[in-house]
């Protein structure tokens, strides 16, 4: 099976080396190439990688550049890489490998699957397990240290680290108050709960807090991170705290005596924990008043929604990697608060709005959705969203980053404007900035950039509109455009941030949003498809552009597609309907996720809850089967079907 050089070529150019590509120039596969091998078979859940042969970076003023130099005997390097992976390693591992040609050149693509976790840890028998065992760390082969290798021998043994025994601890380091406290929180939840009538021990046992080593009953990570004593927490888990930050202005200052007004440690069972820290941020937060219908008096609310803010630290506690010597960290800027756990999301950041849930600590995770801390699996992120949506907040960011393995989510307060911020957007009066736009340019002006998604979720409108609306701000010198294709986003110019005189430049005639709604139907046809020929160039995010993108595909759409597509695009369909067309679409040739968001209308994470359970279902299935994640996974109807 053919590997799809062109595509990852592509997003070479696009966002670099990463996780999970790898270029290399070289004529031959030689023993430095191994390192990749390795790093990519046992870096746990990422579905391996792919090694590009036959491309050379260039560094140029616009940013690097991969340019096809081709591989002279492409069947030698097939042959010699395909007989290290074979020979070279502790476990042999079987790429798949194909030569394929890219502008008249030939180039060799391989993937690398992850091994088995029975299989792990991979290393070079020449160095031996110390010296040969890697990890795929952001686009580096890093050596593996005792704590990864623990790390690997834990996915191994089949076991979580939060299941794992505490040898230094006994059952005296459990706090009976808070045991208690869970009994009454889940009461609350369920006063039928079998285990409420439980005794402690048998009680903790069950939640897998304690476990049997040898003859002795003992504490596990998850039981004293959820009912230790504050003493064993301090002298087991020095650093397992919440700390809450409170900083002047919209940055961290490295000057130690203007670096924050305020910090708070939280160090407490987590159940306690995650109340401490959510009153915490209650309290130095603005407060917003309502005087509901027939009430005498006013109700006071902070500006984020408790709800929010909770799942937010939820979040964090049921998902850090307590491995690490690191505390949760939740910093309240000016304009911002920011929650940062250390561990990267094992969701896909692409998959985040999906109900899809994966956690290091199930067992907590057990704890916190028993007790109703936790939503429903795989369902706080759009809880978050949804909230703040109708708080009428713009959408939270999540930031999840492998190489320095944390994740933040952030959330802003920039809609709540005060009079700093409306001088500011008086100097763009002579623009006459639609509501839509004047909240995509707080956004940008807040977060440093902002992209298609996120001002479709801020203004709810389709993609297309989003894509001329931030076009439209990047023509009047408002925003400036960075990378192109999928990875497209924009910054804020000098002019938008108030550094440079703005000018009296107009937007396009088209600009509000009343001056759209007069365009006439023939117009807006013009419009959408000079539309298409933009975004193949620039954003790849328009039904055309997405099918003119892919090397396989026809200039032109068949007429039975083109049909299909103007009958859907954009519209809401029931769930057979919908699935129908996915099928229909998959059925005339294998479609990416994005490809699908483009054709229909719909957002990729929406798609993802219908296409998932269609290839559970055995209605559709993955042309990368055996790498769910694959940045080249495509989706094709069943043979059955």
């Amino acid at each position: 099976m053919s590997i799809d050089a062109e595509a990852l070529l592509d997003e070479l150019n696009t966002i670099d080396e990463h996780e999970r590509i790898e270029a290399k120039q070289g004529t031959e596969a030689g023993k430095a190439v191994m390192k990749t091998v390795v790093a990519f078979a046992n870096e746990p859940r990422l579905d391996g990688g792919h090694i590009l042969f036959g491309v050379q970076r260039r560094d140029t003023d616009a940013g690097a550049r991969y340019e096809v130099v081709g591989v002279p005997d492409p069947d030698k390097v097939s042959r010699d890489f395909a007989s290290q992976c074979a020979t070279m390693l502790n476990q042999e591992v079987r790429p798949r490998v194909s030569t394929e040609t890219i502008n008249g050149q030939p180039v060799v693509a391989a993937y690398v699957p992850e091994a088995q976790p029975a299989e792990k840890p991979i290393y070079l028998e020449s160095k031996g397990l110390d010296q040969g065992a890697y990890r795929r760390i952001g686009s580096s082969d890093q050596q593996c240290s005792d704590a990864d290798l623990q790390e690997i021998y834990q996915e191994r043994s089949g076991g979580t680290y939060d299941a794992s025994v505490v040898p230094d601890a006994d059952f005296d380091d459990i706090d009976s108050e808070a045991v208690e406290d869970y009994r009454k929180t889940r009461e609350q939840v369920n006063p039928e709960a079998e285990e409420l009538n439980w005794n402690d021990e048998t009680l903790l046992r069950a939640l897998q807090c304690l476990r049997k080593d040898g003859d002795v009953l003992k504490p596990t990570v998850a039981g004293l991170l959820l009912f230790g004593t504050k003493l064993a927490l301090r002298r087991l888990f020095p650093v397992m705290r919440i700390d809450y930050t409170r900083v002047p202005g919209r940055e961290w200052m490295d000057d130690p005596d203007r670096r924050y007004v305020s910090s708070v440690e939280i160090r407490a069972p987590l159940l306690q924990a995650i109340r401490r820290a959510q009153s915490t941020i209650v309290d130095d937060l603005p407060k917003g008043f309502s005087l509901p219908e027939g009430s005498l008096q006013r109700t006071d609310a902070p500006l984020i929604p408790l709800r929010v803010l909770r799942e937010a630290i939820v979040n964090a506690v049921m998902h850090r990697d307590y491995r690490k010597n690191s505390t949760i960290h939740i910093v309240r800027y000016a304009n911002r608060i920011e929650v940062r756990n250390p561990g990267y999301s094992l969701v896909d950041p692409d998959e985040l709005r999906a109900p899809i849930s994966e956690t290091r600590n199930p067992v907590i995770a057990s704890v916190l959705h028993d007790t109703r801390f936790a939503e429903t699996k795989g369902t706080g992120i759009e809880v978050m969203r949804e909230n703040l949506r109708e708080s009428g907040l713009a959408p939270p960011d999540f930031e999840s980053d492998r190489a320095s393995d944390h994740f933040i989510t952030t959330f802003y307060l920039h809609h709540f404007l005060d009079t700093d911020d409306l001088d500011w957007l008086s100097r763009f009066k002579h623009l006459d900035l639609s509501e839509a736009e004047v909240r995509g340019l707080i956004h940008a002006r807040e977060a440093g950039r902002i992209d298609n998604e996120t001002y479709r979720e801020l203004n709810g409108v389709e993609t297309l509109k989003a894509s001329q609306q931030l076009r439209r701000l990047r023509d009047a010198d408002l925003l400036e455009q960075q990378e192109k294709g999928r990875a497209t986003y924009y910054k804020p110019t000098k002019t938008l941030l108030g550094t440079e005189p703005t000018a009296q430049s107009t937007l396009p005639f088209d600009a509000s949003e009343h001056q759209e709604e007069e365009v006439s139907q023939a117009e807006e046809e013009t419009l959408h498809a000079e539309e298409e020929v933009l975004e193949a160039e620039e954003e790849t995010l328009d039904v055309i552009s997405e099918a003119l993108g892919a090397p396989d595909l026809p200039d032109d759409l068949p007429r039975e597609i083109d049909d299909l597509v103007r009958d859907v695009h954009g519209r809401r369909l029931s769930q057979p309907k919908l699935r129908e067309a996915i099928q229909r679409l998959c059925g005339w040739q294998p479609m990416s996720m994005r490809a699908l968001a483009a054709l229909l209308g719909k957002r990729k994470e929406y798609l993802s809850t219908h296409v998932t359970p269609m290839v559970e279902q055995g209605e559709l299935e993955r042309t990368h089967p055996e790498a769910p994640r694959s940045p080249n996974q495509k989706y094709r109807t069943s043979q059955s079907e």
